[in-house]
């Protein structure tokens, strides 16, 4: 017999997955190649510029990239939910779908065209994949929504077919750019995370934490949704309109962490089916454990990046691709099992 799920007990689920979150942020802020003291930490910042040089690598550095990798992870794992939930199938992802792509390009632009301004950290990048990733799910909603009948199925499709010729695009602007545009641009798009302008930082956290907040208030129309169309259609669900509030917070929040972290696959796959193989379905616990547990992954993986091959850093993007790429075979092998695609 299944849980029933109160508030009581989600919100005791929920502060202990934040209750290791945070442990599991404090561990890897402590990880590093130059070791820190936690009493030098604090004793404080000194009377001047680089008098306690540990107390600046935690607070200036380690801090602001954990808190961005958790808020990147929660955004992605949040966006898997979505998807997973509104297309009916087990293989959606920010990635696969093309999202990651249209920023991607947007990145590209930016850096090929030499434009810079003052504002948002000084770099248009983040504004230009912002913009790319959210024209990219609007291009795959309005080709899905015109073929067929089968919206979702048309969706998924649309996602990756516009995924594969973005990329296309992407590796032609990479092959004609000049050589000191590449390696900023090739780390992009192999995920990066790396140190932002805490003005950006600040406004990307409200946005995120917004996207989640307005998400979970409609998890229980997402729960209805997951038995189908006609289903949910009957059981007073506008499924239209549902479906398009969720596929655009997903973009929404999708398109914040890669216009911050670039495109870092997997994470919205592994972390919900993670999730919902130990919590259960209901979208009620799914999508606010996800988001702690994809912040809590992405922390993690990128730890591994800062440290695996030190001094050097690998793109964290490497490390989520090599956990995730596995993962999808077995969920393909798994879920092409239950599809007849003769009839």
């Amino acid at each position: 017999m299944a849980e029933i799920l109160t508030a009581k007990k989600l919100a005791i689920k929920v502060s202990i997955c934040l209750a290791v979150l945070v442990a599991v942020m404090a561990l890897c802020a402590m990880v590093g190649t130059q070791k820190i003291s936690l009493k030098k930490v604090f004793a404080g910042p000194g009377q001047e510029p680089g008098q306690n040089i540990d107390y600046e690598i935690l607070v200036g550095v380690r801090l602001p990239r954990v808190i961005l990798a958790a808020l990147v992870g929660a955004a992605l794992a949040c966006s898997g939910v979505v998807l997973q939930a509104i297309l009916r199938n087990p293989l959606a992802d920010p990635y696969i779908l093309g999202i990651s792509s249209g920023a991607g390009l947007g990145v590209i632009t930016a850096v090929i065209s030499g434009i810079t301004w003052k504002f948002w950290g000084g770099s248009p990048i983040a504004v230009f994949a912002f913009v790319g990733a959210l024209a990219t799910v609007w291009l795959v909603w309005c080709i899905g929504h015109l073929t067929g009948k089968s919206q979702v199925t048309s969706l998924l499709l649309a996602g990756v077919v516009i995924n594969a010729f973005f990329s296309a695009v992407i590796m032609f602007l990479i092959s004609i750019a000049k050589s000191e545009q590449l390696r900023s641009t090739v780390l992009w798009l192999m995920g990066n995370i790396i140190e932002k302008d805490p003005a950006v930082l600040g406004v990307s956290t409200v946005c995120i934490l917004a996207g989640i907040i307005a998400l979970f208030s409609i998890s229980h129309r997402l729960n209805i949704l997951t038995f189908g169309q006609e289903e949910a259609k009957g059981l007073g669900v506008d499924t239209a309109k549902t479906t398009a509030i969720a596929f655009g917070l997903a973009a929404f929040t999708t398109a914040i962490a890669v216009s911050l972290s670039g495109l870092i696959g997997f994470v919205g796959l592994i972390v919900p089916h993670g999730v919902r193989l130990v919590f259960g379905p209901d979208h009620r616990q799914l999508l606010p454990v996800s988001a702690i547990i994809g912040g809590a992954f992405l922390v993690v993986a990128d730890t591994l990046a800062r440290i695996i091959v030190a001094p050097a850093q690998l793109p964290v993007g490497v490390i989520t691709a090599i956990a995730g790429g596995p993962f999808f075979l077995v969920l393909l092998a798994k879920y092409s099992r239950k599809v007849s695609w003769l009839k």
